[in-house]
């Protein structure tokens, strides 16, 4: 029965899986496994076979079965594994790391990731099958597997799944009630006096109750909000990393609404919401200056400075946020007044960003009120990049900027003419076929970052993601001698309804996040562009003898998101796609001299995890024996218990002091002197109420360990080793186990 239940508790911690790893045959496999494994420990038990021999039979039929599963090309009989079998783990466990560390939840496994689940959950059967069958602790398995069924559930927050958690519920209950029951029957067989029931239908009651407030009442509850940082195009999130550290979060799978947008301007337009001045090289740093308070309903920000010469248009912006939690208020640029948002804002005038030290996002409605300026193309042309009053972090670089970095950057701009011709070369190379958009890429390359390393490998392999694109191009813009910084916010929603009074509402979702970089013109400000392949829409101003007057599409003003915009799911069907430059593969063969750091790495964490038994046993056997030398006799036999249980002797709780002592003189060869002198201590002291006496403590440690030696030398070499390995006495405690039963003749 205790098997059964394991079996089912084991499955529906399973079930919640599903929402990360999409079944398949793999489910099949670990179902095989795991029954292979429970049914090798019942056989041995039901066959009264010690304990460890379980676990040993259990530990093959694994091995085994994997191999009949995974490895029958090189396996002897298509079951026995051979040498070239276990030299196929390290690819197959290679493999799997590489699955989860690119994939997008639910993912389809292959052989690798479906070869470590298996292995798993096989593996989770053995050891669980020894917690509850030989230690007879089922409340500590259960607190294992509740773990296991939580995790996918932490990796990707969703609704609870009903199902799965009854089932848990009712096979860990079913374990708990089995358990009780099969101790109360053998405490009943040494004492036959009428049991009642009142104890079980209570218990019952109990967890009947508590599996339906779990079930119903929990999601009644308030709700708190997701908080996750995310960034970038692609994410699950609803708040803003403004670290550019974006590369997991836009490979969640997840996709909420942000945000909706409401605008007097001809289109949605970007949002930003923090901007990033200051690079040393491996890291952007979020703006931080001088704050003003957002007034109630009066201008945060001056009117933009341009020049007369340069139009503007004023437009109004109404932002309604949904699933944003973040300090960050996305506005778009350049905002002259916020009204409407609840609690304590500050406006950056450096920037023309609103941030809060207390409050949230959540749940705000605001009207921003900008200011954009709109030159033409000849006008943009004529003005000269920077400015005398700019702060120099936003030109600096580090001094080792590798040389692929200046070198194409002034390649690429050869023939510009205007700084604005040299930078809208710049976007359009990006742009090009030579680049693909890519959340793979980075880290099969090992550049997933926006440090000066990363931009050198990005400008070699040619592939990534919007922080990416943004970090080269004001890298670049630099060496150009041009000052530029990078801006989190939002991509443009898509449009939710048809056009009226107050313009047409947009919907944001927190997979438009998203980095883009800009530069500073003298006489208009700062000026936005989208090298980030295949996405947005490029800075493009407009001739004004094309259209009679001012008429600029820069992205933060006439942007959106194409339908052909890479999707996460999209962007996961490209990997595998080498790039486009014959310089990303060189980059990314040299960093295959590292690949036997994981390999070692494993195997140290396999050798350090077989160790700790023996050292844990030592540790506790050295304090018990410390505690016997200071006069604690009840130490001294617990010590001498524990060995015995190591050494595979039975130490029942129903067997007296003064009975186990005979047993071990009679049966196991040990010195009646040591063995008597231990009871007698412990007697006198558990009966007689005696206190310990130190000075006998020596000759009560030295007892013990006489009796240690000989009960060692009555056991046979694999039985000591397997005492020292694997001590039994660290899950079976002495007094765990049942005694046997001994049957009257009729």
């Amino acid at each position: 029965m205790l098997t059964l239940g394991l079996f089912a508790a084991i499955v529906s911690a399973m079930l919640p899986v599903f929402s990360v790893i999409a079944p398949g045959p793999w489910v099949a496999g670990a179902v095989v496994v795991t029954a292979g494994v429970l049914g090798a420990g019942l056989l041995v038990r039901i066959a009264r076979l010690p304990a460890i021999l379980a676990s040993a039979i259990e530990l093959g039929v694994w091995v085994v079965l994997l191999t009949a599963i995974f490895g029958r090309t090189t396996a002897l009989l298509g079951l026995i594994p051979t040498p070239a079998t276990f030299a196929s783990v390290p690819g197959l466990l290679s493999g799997a790391s590489e699955e989860i560390r690119l994939g997008v939840a639910p993912v389809e496994p292959a052989v690798g990731l479906a070869f470590l689940l298996v292995g798993a959950i096989g593996g989770l059967a053995l050891v669980l099958d020894h917690v509850v069958l030989t230690a007879r602790m089922p409340l500590l398995a259960g607190v294992g597997l509740v773990a296991v069924s939580l995790i996918p559930t932490i990796a990707i927050p969703s609704d609870v799944d009903i199902v799965a958690f009854v089932l848990l519920a009712a096979s860990l209950l079913f374990l708990l009630r089995v358990d009780t029951r099969a101790r109360a029957i053998a405490v009943s067989d040494r004492d036959p006096a009428p049991r009642r029931l009142g104890a079980s239908s209570t218990a019952l009651g109990v967890a009947a109750v508590a599996v339906i407030v779990a079930v119903v009442a929990t999601p009644l509850l308030p709700q708190p909000g997701l908080r996750f940082a995310t960034g970038g195009t692609g994410g699950i999130g609803t708040t803003i990393n403004p670290n550019l550290e974006l590369g997991n979060d836009l490979r969640q799978p997840r996709e909420v609404d942000v945000l909706t947008v409401r605008t007097t301007g001809p289109t949605a337009p970007y949002l930003r919401a923090v901007t990033l001045s200051r690079f040393d090289g491996a890291v952007w740093q979020p703006d931080s200056s001088d704050t003003v308070p957002v007034p109630s309903d009066g201008p945060v920000f001056d009117r933009v400075g341009v020049d007369q010469d340069i139009a503007l248009a004023d437009w109004s912006t109404t932002v309604t946020v949904d699933q944003l939690d973040s300090p960050w208020l996305p506005v778009p640029y350049p905002a002259s007044t916020v009204t409407g948002l609840s609690g304590d804002w500050l406006g950056m005038p450096q920037n023309r960003t609103v941030v809060t030290r207390a409050g949230s996002t959540r749940d705000q409605v605001y009207e921003v009120q900008a200011n954009v300026p709109r030159p033409t193309l000849e006008q943009i042309r004529a003005r000269q990049v920077g400015s005398p009053d700019l702060d120099p972090a936003l030109t600096s670089l580090p001094p080792d900027v590798p040389a692929i970095i200046g070198d194409t950057a002034r390649q690429v701009t050869a023939g510009a003419s205007t700084s604005y011709d040299a930078l809208i070369d710049l976007q359009t190379w990006f742009r090009s076929s030579a680049f693909r958009y890519s959340l793979d890429a980075p880290v099969e390359a090992g550049f997933d970052g926006a440090g000066m390393d990363a931009v050198a490998d990005f400008l070699q392999v040619r592939a990534g993601y919007c922080v990416h694109y943004a970090s080269a191009f004001a890298v670049m813009a630099r060496s150009l001698g041009m000052p530029s910084r990078i801006v989190i916010g939002y991509l443009p929603g898509t449009a939710s309804s048809i056009p009226q009074q107050g313009g047409i509402e947009y919907t944001v979702t927190s997979s438009q996040l998203h980095a883009w970089p800009e530069v500073y013109f003298q006489g208009i400000g700062w000026v936005p562009f989208e090298p980030t392949n295949s996405l947005g829409v490029p800075t493009n101003f407009a001739s004004s003898s094309t259209t009679g007057g001012a008429a600029p599409t820069t992205p933060e003003e006439d942007a959106a998101v194409p339908s052909t915009a890479p999707s996460p799911a999209a962007s996961s069907a490209d990997r595998g796609d080498t790039g486009a430059v014959e310089a990303g593969g060189a980059g990314v063969a040299a960093r295959t001299g590292t690949a036997w750091i994981p390999s070692v790495v494993i195997a140290l964490a396999l050798l350090l995890l077989a160790a700790a038994p023996s050292v844990v046993r030592t540790v506790v056997r050295r304090r018990r024996l410390a505690a016997a030398r200071a006069g604690d006799p009840v130490a001294a036999w617990t010590a001498m218990r524990e060995d015995a249980v190591d050494l595979g002797i039975p130490s029942p709780a129903s067997v007296s002091p003064r009975a186990y002592a005979t047993q071990l003189v009679d049966e196991h060869g040990v010195d009646a002197d040591d063995v008597d002198l231990l009871r007698a201590a412990l007697e006198e002291v558990s009966y007689a109420g005696t206190e310990p006496d130190a000075a006998a403590g020596p000759a009560l440690a030295d007892a013990v360990e006489r009796i240690r030696t000989q009960l060692a030398s009555g056991a046979s070499r694999t039985r000591r080793l397997v005492a020292r390995i694997a001590p039994r006495s660290l899950l079976v405690r002495p007094g765990a186990e049942a005694p046997e039963r001994e049957t009257t003749p009729v």
